[in-house]
């Protein structure tokens, strides 16, 4: 699949199921106590490298922006869908919010001290995944912090329908942690914290922390 395609499917889909997902996941995070205590180290692990800016790359309605927020930390948040952005500035007024892609940020080299990509690659393709990576490790200072999750195993599904059965055409990729380890490697990361979540007895999800080995630029 060609990179337009796939961004044109992801950006598509999730302007159409925008207004949905925001009323379906709005209170989420309430019922997803890991995923809070991993959102609390990480802004403890932002805290102790200085502070500083956080990129929620991927960060949908801005749900978990808002969230870091509360913790502390200085979040915004970028998508690639304009509907999903619209919903975040919509649900979280004062909040920056920005339309842009992971493969290509439009941040400077070293400009923030965290970069959360929460379950947002998995719509990525393998190679562009890499590029994003190195996207990261770019825009991250030597002593920054990344978050990462997305769904643990193997294979890829086509998902047409979702958020309140609205049509969509974005692939889901599982992918096995140590694969993922292995790009974060090749990107310039040291994998410090690694955590398979298993949601139920189909859905696991691969959490892992890094920083960058060496200093960006």
């Amino acid at each position: 699949m060609l990179e337009s395609d796939w961004k044109t499917d992801v950006r598509t889909s999730y302007d159409t199921v925008a207004a949905s997902y925001a009323d379906l996941l709005r209170n989420s995070l309430g019922e997803q106590p890991v995923v809070r205590h991993l959102l609390a180290l990480f802004a403890e692990m932002v805290h102790n490298a200085g502070g500083g800016p956080v990129a929620d790359v991927g960060c949908g309605t801005g749900r978990v922006t808002a969230h870091l927020r509360g913790l502390g930390v200085d979040a915004f948040g970028v998508d690639l869908s304009p509907g999903m952005i619209a919903m975040a500035h919509r649900d979280h007024p004062g909040i920056r919010f920005d339309v842009g892609s992971m493969t290509d940020l439009g941040l400077a080299d070293g400009s923030v001290t965290g970069v959360l990509a929460w379950f947002s690659i998995i719509h990525v393709p393998d190679e562009e995944v890499r590029k994003a990576f190195l996207q990261f490790h770019r825009v991250l200072r030597p002593e920054g912090v990344l978050l990462l999750g997305f769904f643990a195993g193997d294979g890829t599904t086509l998902k047409t329908q979702g958020y309140g059965g609205h049509p969509m055409k974005v692939y889901v990729h599982r992918r096995p942690v140590e694969r993922v380890v292995e790009w974060l490697d090749e990107a310039g990361f040291r994998t410090e914290v690694r955590l398979l979540h298993h949601v139920d007895e189909t859905v696991a999800g691969g959490m892992l922390i890094a920083r960058p080995l060496t200093a960006t630029g």
